[in-house]
């Protein structure tokens, strides 16, 4: 079905009718991303309608203020992160060691570039697509990205040297992966999105990797449902790490830190 390029309203309307919860901020910014180009407009919301994220059909989503380039197929930054971030620049000390572990996109280790003075900073990824992505993003800066399972590629040099390390793990259990919207169910990989029986299975061997990766004093960060914070605090602190829970109602967020003891 094509859609006039300069018919706002119907086009509005088209992607309210397609579920579209901000339909007037996606028609405007679907309209830029064609370039005037009706054809490339039609395409776009033809895309759009059959629920294809919008981030991937423009190429970018916004995080943290920061436009962060994201490809088909990567995971999408979502808002509530937001909080992760803010929870690691509130432990973080002067000149920190950095990893941004399960990093997607990179979009976490971008903003902490802007936001920390790191002596270094990497992200890590097992997807080879979420890596070729990350380093779009984070390779102007001189970030390394590691291909491979958690802290696996890393240097070994940085064992038992970081500072911090935060991770937006999947978390989501196996059996609620089915009833996730269809932009991430269909769209995203999903071996961001699936943590195991429980959702905590990712988490449980950050956790592990954290105790051996991270220096004496060090944090690690993640995100996690406020349902889940209680059983992942118990597995922190039986890996010797001291959780404390972040909650943010307004974001829907629920960060938890885990320092190792000094």
């Amino acid at each position: 079905m094509a859609t006039p390029s300069l018919d706002r309203p119907a086009l509005v309307q088209r992607l309210r009718a397609a579920g579209c919860v901000y339909a007037e901020d996606e028609a405007e910014l679907l309209i830029a991303a064609a370039a005037g180009s009706a054809t490339a407009l039609t395409d776009l919301v033809d895309s759009r309608v059959a629920g294809r994220p919008l981030e991937h059909l423009l190429g970018w989503a916004e995080f943290c203020g920061l436009r962060v380039a994201v490809t088909p197929g990567v995971f999408v930054p979502r808002g509530r992160t937001a909080l992760l971030v803010a929870a690691a620049v509130a432990v973080a000390g002067p000149a920190p060691a950095v990893l941004d572990l399960c990093c997607g996109s990179g979009a976490a280790a971008l903003v902490l570039h802007g936001r920390l003075a790191p002596r270094w900073l990497a992200a890590a990824d097992i997807d080879p697509a979420a890596v070729a992505c990350a380093r779009r993003n984070l390779d102007p800066l001189g970030v390394p990205v590691y291909q491979g399972d958690l802290f696996a590629p890393l240097p070994a040099r940085w064992r038992g040297r970081l500072d911090l390390v935060v991770a937006n793990a999947p978390y989501v259990p196996s059996d609620a992966v089915a009833l996730l919207p269809p932009e991430a169910r269909l769209h995203e990989a999903p071996v961001a999105l699936d943590g195991g029986a429980d959702g905590l299975a990712v988490l449980r061997r950050v956790a592990a990797g954290a105790a051996e990766w991270l220096a004496p004093g060090g944090h690690l960060v993640v995100e996690v449902s406020s349902g889940q914070a209680a059983a992942l605090c118990a597995v922190l602190a039986g890996f010797g790490l001291v959780p404390t829970v972040r909650q943010d109602d307004d974001l829907e967020a629920t960060a938890v830190t885990a320092r190792r003891p000094g």
